[in-house]
């Protein structure tokens, strides 16, 4: 199985993420095992879910894929399928998860770890405001004006939720929060599950010019339990379907200027058919609109990845290092 196949060391892999090509470092263990420890920039493509998840998450087959997996022959396997599949550029990091730690290389436990770096990053660097469970419950006790905004999809929502908080996720914020919010002396809280997603959902709307206080609950959903307090399960209060006409020239302006900050271009669509008909490399279409509008007007060349989700947990969408993103609204 291994006859002139492609074995790379860790020191070699680690040096090809660092470059400007193309790359997908791919970890080929199932999902649990890749949960206790695995490379940050790793994605999980299990072996069970190999081909499909491939296909998927990979779209260009010259993209340079390294496969990672326990250092047993289970790698080779998957870099025969992969090479059966087209993809024209396959290596196998010699030694597994274990070359790459004993080369000096850090292991990570969790999922989705990159963008939970970047909430704690993003926290550290803009002095994000919170509040404490504590502080919220006294906040709804007061009587003074407050909306709680849970910045998570309608599904997580209606498992737990923070008494009196409405669903409104993360990458809708900005553009529906004039119908939730009418007075822009109200104080906003973003929540969500434990941290990084309140994080986000807050400083989304600071970065978009909105004016009333914003705050991140303090360790979410899972703050509020450990403070003693109860959770709602079941609660249906979410955003509405329509969107008001208003003027949002202001939040626009905002957005273009931290798009422009951050490098973010826009292309025409002759420019993404052109893109599209490029076959070199991984092009990813991504349709970040709520699951109503998705399934709604979908196209098939898109994938869906609500917005705060795509940020949430990029590597569910992404596995391909500088590859080109368009995302459709």
């Amino acid at each position: 199985m291994s006859h002139g196949l492609s074995k790379i060391d860790a020191v070699t892999a680690r040096l090809w993420l660092e470059g400007e090509a193309e790359i997908a470092l791919v970890d080929i263990r199932e999902h649990g095992q890749y949960g206790e420890a695995h490379p940050l920039f790793a994605v999980s493509i299990p072996y069970s879910r190999f081909e499909p998840e491939l296909q998927r998450l990979v779209p260009g087959h010259s993209s340079r894929l390294v496969l990672l997996g326990d250092g047993d022959e289970l790698s080779e396997q998957c870099a025969a399928l992969a090479i059966a599949l087209g993809y024209s550029d396959v290596h196998v990091l010699s030694g597994g998860v274990q070359a790459w730690s004993d080369a000096g290389y850090t292991l990570y436990a969790g999922v989705n770890v990159p963008s939970k770096v970047f909430g704690e990053l993003l926290e550290h660097a803009r002095q994000v405001p919170v509040m404490t469970a504590e502080q919220v419950q006294s906040l709804q006790a007061s009587g003074n004006d407050h909306v709680i905004l849970d910045g998570r999809p309608v599904s997580e929502f209606c498992k737990m939720s923070i008494p009196g908080a409405v669903c409104c996720p993360n990458g809708e914020l900005p553009y529906r929060l004039h119908d939730l919010v009418s007075d822009e002396k109200t104080t906003v809280v973003i929540n969500c599950a434990g941290r990084t997603r309140s994080i986000l959902g807050a400083q989304t709307l600071i970065d978009a010019g909105i004016k009333n206080p914003v705050f991140a609950l303090e360790n979410g959903t899972q703050g509020w339990f450990l403070a003693g307090l109860e959770l709602d399960h079941g609660a249906a209060s979410t955003y509405s379907d329509s969107v008001s006409d208003i003027d949002r020239e202001p939040q626009l302006q905002a957005v273009a200027h931290c798009a422009a900050a951050a490098g973010v271009t826009e292309i025409s669509v002759e420019q993404l058919v052109d893109a599209m008909s490029d076959t070199d490399g991984s092009l990813y279409l991504l349709d970040v609109r709520t699951a109503e509008e998705f399934n709604a007007s979908s196209h098939v060349v898109t994938q869906h990845a609500p917005g705060g989700q795509l940020v949430q947990s990029t590597d569910s969408w992404i596995a391909v290092r500088n590859a080109m993103v368009v995302l459709f609204d």
